[in-house]
């Protein structure tokens, strides 16, 4: 009976010393995770700042435009855009070696904007606006009805902006989602 008494008070002391090393560290971690200060995640001005010509020209957004023109791209073009890649042609992504190699080469701001109202085959040969979401097929894609040529600017300094942000998983494809 002894024995028994004293195994029972051995488990019962086993378990408290158990939930204490448990919830110390959680305790621990607890105060020092809240203990600091939040800070939002800061933008560089050389992050912000994107081509916005073929002449080298430079444009510089605030986080709140980037911010503006992601959630445009992603309810206008995330459907099939999503994470920068291309689901009907994995080819064919959003990243800016791409683009640079697109003709006519689409890695600057101004060429994005004429590319989403007009868009062209990757050889820039043909228009492929009655297959690609664009201002000029907006009758057929609803979505782009209602974008007027800030929205567009927006967009394009998102596409531009993303792979500063996100490098390589920006149109890296599935591996990275």
């Amino acid at each position: 009976m002894a024995s028994t008494l004293f195994t029972s008070a051995l488990r019962r002391a086993l378990r408290a010393t158990a939930r204490t090393l448990l919830a110390l560290p959680l305790a621990l971690l607890l105060c020092l995770g809240f203990s600091g200060q939040a800070t939002a995640a800061q933008w560089s001005t050389d992050q912000l700042t994107v081509p916005a010509g073929p002449d080298g020209s430079t444009v510089t957004f605030t986080e709140q435009e980037i911010k503006s023109g992601r959630k445009l791209f992603n309810t206008s073009c995330g459907e099939c855009h999503a994470g920068g890649i291309t689901k009907t042609n994995q080819n064919v992504g959003l990243d800016p070696e791409t683009l640079a190699l697109a003709t006519p080469s689409r890695d600057n701001l101004e060429a994005l904007v004429d590319y989403i109202k007009d868009p062209t085959s990757y050889d820039g040969e043909y228009s492929i606006a009655d297959l690609h979401p664009s201002m000029r097929s907006s009758d057929i894609f609803v979505k782009m009805r209602d974008l007027d040529d800030e929205d567009l600017r927006l967009m394009a300094g998102y596409i531009l902006v993303a792979p500063k942000v996100q490098g390589i998983q920006w149109g890296g494809g599935k591996i990275y989602f």
